[in-house]
């Protein structure tokens, strides 16, 4: 069998299906064999790093439960793949690279040349720091036992990105079919055991019987668990409220115990009770700057701390905790459940919160206009009950998106976290839309979504049901506020010879429905046309003093101290 033909059908047998890809003369072994199996989806792409970011939806859509599949040809190939790899690491995102390499012997080895073969270059010294295992292959007979093994590291313990680098002459080997078989139908493993949460649990009961304030913090660790669901009704029963990170906000409905996002830019009244509770949960969150403020120390004020993570060299990490348990979300969740955790008397915790959320959650843009409190209050009313996944690009809009949407049942939003990479939103929207039956809405800003715009062609080419939704403000507008604050307004390269085509326009170039509007009236009839259009579209919102996230930290402020100051 080549080599080339016994990777397809490794990857059928695994139900890795969905390959995005940009041609290149090293990868087209590998494309020719994948492309006789009917059981893959090759999808083209406009750019390497639209391919990665798409492979990072299809693993997202399933919670780490399939891999993506990336590929690039040598070169620029594969460094345009880094930035969507390096999104799947922060992320903690399964996804299989594949890139294709010149021959072996083409490579420059020892000899201490820059360059040997043509697009020549070591993408695996590269990846090294941000993918869970990466290697270069160099013959047919070590292609099969490398991809197993790179597949059992990216769903084994904190899951991840993994990238293999395949010599031409590997992919178009022959290879002994008794061999091949014994790696075809090997299943996953996973290489990285975690401790037994174990005695951590009775430790939490005891904290848990003697707290009359708790407060629970979900992270994006938390959120893939199957039992997670579970555990947020157990925590609705005995009226326990909860927060979470930006990355745990992915999944977290509507209900009165939510109080939303914490952080920087998150809610007042979040904020407020992790500053007021007197047990505080950390369930998957790595407790980063974003979510503490600057001063660690003055974070969770009055109350002691639970930290459970995979990772254990995040656990007594930035925050110094009274109980690190280091473990997985779904044992944890499981352990919680089984062992029915009591908490003390919380109805006077519960009962004060729809008061503080009154004072502390308001409108606090401007009186008129189409400004972002206004805008998400319409696409609250508009999708409630809705079979919707919002996926965020990175911006103003992301912060708006994370403290401003308020999901419905079975509603999801996606957020690129630890990179904060512009650009992800709409190849993300296209590997979403491919593996879930929902509509897609992507929310995206006028800087991001020029970075990835050429593959609105791959969103039309598929007619996938995706309305993109361009929140224009005319700039780089969570950089300009930052410049507006501490440089004294000079808005260089954010306002200064930052330029916008008519997206109106370029959308209808591509073959797209698409509208522009301008205040809230016309943006509720847009989006209620295009739930019901089930083909790509795009809707252009003229923001044009939409520049702020209200409210957010400034540096040297505390959690519960946020700007602006509310008025007594």
């Amino acid at each position: 069998m080549k080599a080339s033909d016994a990777v397809a059908q490794y990857l059928v047998e695994h139900k890795v299906v969905h390959c995005f890809d940009l041609a290149g003369g090293m990868i087209t072994h590998l494309l020719d064999s994948l492309s006789k199996r009917n059981e893959i989806v090759i999808t083209p792409m406009h750019h390497e790093q639209g391919a990665a970011f798409a492979a990072e939806g299809i693993a997202r859509a399933t919670k780490g439960k399939e891999l993506g599949l990336a590929m690039g040809t040598s070169g620029p190939g594969a460094t345009n793949l880094l930035t969507g790899l390096c999104s799947c690491w922060f992320d903690s995102v399964p996804c299989l690279f594949i890139t294709g390499q010149v021959n072996e012997s083409e490579l420059r080895g020892e000899s201490g040349v820059r360059q040997q073969g043509f697009q020549e270059l070591d993408i695996v010294s590269m990846v090294k720091g941000v993918t869970k295992y990466s290697a270069q292959v160099r013959s047919g007979a070590s292609l099969l036992p490398e991809l197993h093994k790179a597949c059992c590291a990216a769903i084994s313990g904190r899951k991840g990105p993994v990238l293999l680098d395949i010599t031409f002459n590997a992919q178009r080997e022959e290879v002994d079919d008794r061999e091949t078989n014994v790696w075809m139908f090997k299943e996953w493993r996973n290489e990285e055991p975690v401790p037994e949460i174990g005695a951590g649990m009775d430790q939490l009961a005891m904290m848990c019987a003697s707290s009359c304030k708790p407060l629970v913090c979900f992270g994006g660790g938390a959120i893939w668990a199957d039992s997670f669901d579970r555990f947020v009704e157990y925590l609705r029963e005995n009226k326990v409220p909860y927060v979470s990170t930006l990355m745990g906000a992915q999944r977290m409905e509507r209900h009165e115990l939510y109080l939303g996002m914490l952080g920087t830019y998150g809610r007042r009244s979040a904020n407020w009770a992790v500053q007021n509770c007197d047990l505080l949960i950390a369930v998957g969150s790595r407790l980063d700057v974003r979510q503490t403020g600057a001063f660690a120390e003055d974070f969770a004020r009055k109350a002691r701390i639970v930290q459970m993570d995979i990772d254990a060299s995040q656990l007594n990490n930035r925050v110094k905790v009274d109980l690190a348990i280091h473990g997985d979300a779904e044992a944890f969740f499981s352990s919680a459940l089984s062992h029915g955790l009591k908490f003390n008397d919380t109805k006077d915790w519960t009962s004060s919160l729809p008061e503080k959320r009154k004072c502390l959650d308001l409108d606090e843009y401007a009186p008129e206009g189409l400004t972002p409190y206004r805008l998400f209050q319409a696409l609250n009313t508009v999708s409630s009950g809705e079979p919707l996944d919002y996926v965020a690009d990175v911006g103003n809009h992301q912060m708006w998106a994370a403290c401003l949407l308020d999901l419905s049942k079975g509603q999801r939003v996606h957020f690129s976290g630890g990179l904060g990479a512009m650009g992800f939103g709409l190849p993300v929207s296209i590997g979403i839309a491919m593996k879930n039956a929902n509509k897609v809405a992507n929310l995206t800003g006028d800087g991001s979504v020029q970075i990835n715009i050429q593959e609105l062609d791959t969103l039309k080419r598929l007619d996938l049901d995706v309305c993109v939704i361009v929140m224009n403000n005319s700039s780089l507008g969570m950089v300009k506020n930052f410049q507006d604050m501490y440089f004294e307004g000079n808005n260089q390269s954010t306002v200064i010879g930052f330029g916008n085509p008519d997206f109106v326009s370029v959308a209808k170039a591509y073959g797209l429905k698409a509208c522009r509007v301008k205040d809230i009236k016309e943006f509720n009839k847009a989006y209620q046309e295009a739930l019901t259009y089930h083909h790509p579209s795009l809707i252009e919102v003229m923001m044009v003093d939409g520049h702020e996230c209200k409210p957010r930290l400034v540096f040297g402020g505390k959690l519960d101290e946020q700007f602006p100051p509310l008025k007594e």
